[in-house]
């Protein structure tokens, strides 16, 4: 309560507080409270499940109105400075500094943007805004205007900074080209490279700088490459006694003490046993997969980023693990071919771990169709949004006009984890068996 009262000392209504309240809205609440407010968030979602099954005749509702017993929501062992990957934006701030580097408060709709400093953000640890106020820094000197919007020209734009248990902080700088000729964008590579090694900018002892030319909000590494300026090409974590390599767009969880809990409890709810196949879709750098591989006979991966299955493959190798096999695609033309004529008699665990966009039906549909799945485990970070849209997939009826043949499935058990606190989200894993 000491920590909760020392936060709320920011100046009333200031930008600091503005950004605070937008970005971790539960950073004035005591942890205890910030638990019991995700509790209820997580509650009111599957109370919502729920309902939405009734309306398909399913008789889904348990005691509390929900579709399945809920667990308290997991805690995070780090409440503070936890993030280990940060995005940062270049924009005006509140002093009308076209070439401040920190987080928004406003929105693009409302044309009411403000980029405001995120030294006093209480997720976002120490290293990530040492590395945020640098870059701004040399920003600040540099002749070039920042790319504000893309139509009005200029080239500075966002900074993503990753950083690891192991000590290791990678930069990853987007810039916009515009009509920059080959040798200006060499000379730009060179002053960023000079600043961050032999500059102010060596103060953050980068293990990896990355370059990434881009001419659209996101790019892909295989839409436009990370350049490697300085330093190794990849930096490494440990987690549950692994060790992982991570490139500059894979997939890791933000919170690593948080995954270390949240893969031993997956592992739990897998129930699996020696013989048990285990798929893990959407598997980024093989972090689950890897990390449950001995206790199963097989695991298989699917990713859609190229870079995230050559990290999983080295992963798997260099953690001496011979029982994985990775495929890079999109899930919803991977997964069809490699269930369609599944014949392994071996017990087959699917979990799957989407971005918010939740999954391709057609990824559902081949996982409802596989009658060798009878568990699976699905991981959100936004159970209310497109991911309900799968839960339904998953337990409808079977309906020939949708090509859903399969058994449906059930939702038996939920439980939350606090990978993101002072802010309102939560990271729900629902079990679901048949």
């Amino acid at each position: 309560k000491k920590k909760a009262r020392e936060s709320c000392s920011l100046p009333e209504s200031s930008w600091e507080e503005r950004l605070a309240n937008a970005v971790t809205p539960l950073w004035r609440l005591p942890y205890q409270e910030q638990l019991q407010v995700k509790y209820e968030s997580q509650r009111n979602i599957l109370q919502t499940l729920a309902s939405r099954l009734e309306e398909l005749g399913i008789d889904a509702q348990k005691p509390g109105g929900l579709c399945c017993p809920l667990q308290p929501v997991v805690p995070s062992p780090i409440i503070n400075g936890y993030r280990n990957k940060s995005t940062f934006s270049v924009n005006r701030g509140p002093d009308g500094n076209p070439k401040t580097v920190g987080l928004y408060v406003g929105t693009g709709r409302e044309r009411n943007i403000v980029c405001v400093k995120a030294n006093h953000v209480e997720n976002i640890p120490s290293k990530h805004k040492q590395v945020a106020q640098c870059y701004e820094e040399f920003i600040s000197r540099s002749p070039l205007d920042s790319c504000i919007l893309f139509r009005e020209g200029g080239h500075w734009r966002e900074l993503v900074v990753r950083t690891t248990g192991c000590g290791h902080t990678m930069a990853i700088i987007t810039f916009h080209p515009q009509e920059l000729g080959q040798e200006a964008l060499a000379t730009q590579k060179a002053l960023l490279k000079e600043f961050f090694t032999c500059g102010p900018g060596a103060v953050c002892a980068l293990t990896s700088l990355y370059f990434q030319e881009s001419t659209m909000t996101r790019c892909s590494h295989e839409q436009s490459p990370f350049q490697l300026l300085h330093g190794a090409p990849h930096i490494f974590e440990e987690l549950l006694g692994l060790k992982f390599r991570i490139s500059p767009d894979a997939f890791f969880q933000v919170n690593t003490a948080g995954a270390e809990v949240l893969y031993q409890a997956v592992g739990e709810l897998c129930q699996a046993t020696g013989d048990t196949i285990l798929l893990d879709i959407c598997c980024g750098t093989g972090t689950i997969g890897l990390s449950l591989a001995h206790q199963v006979s097989k695991v298989i991966g699917v990713e859609v980023v190229e870079k995230a299955i050559e990290d999983a493959e080295w992963n798997a190798a260099f953690n001496g693990i011979s029982n994985c096999e990775f495929h890079s695609g999109k899930a919803e033309a991977v997964l069809p071919q490699l269930l369609a004529s599944w014949e392994d008699a071996r017990p087959l665990v699917a979990v799957v771990n989407p971005s918010r966009a939740g999954l391709h039906y057609r990824v559902v549909r081949a996982i409802r169709n596989c009658r060798s799945i009878r568990r699976l485990l699905y991981i959100s970070c936004k159970p209310e949004g497109e991911a309900m849209r799968n839960f339904l997939e998953l337990c409808c009826p079977p309906d020939p006009r949708k090509k859903l043949a399969g058994e449906p499935f059930a939702p038996v058990l939920a439980v939350p984890f606090d990978m993101f606190p002072h802010t309102v989200h939560c990271e729900l894993v629902l079990l679901f068996t048949r």
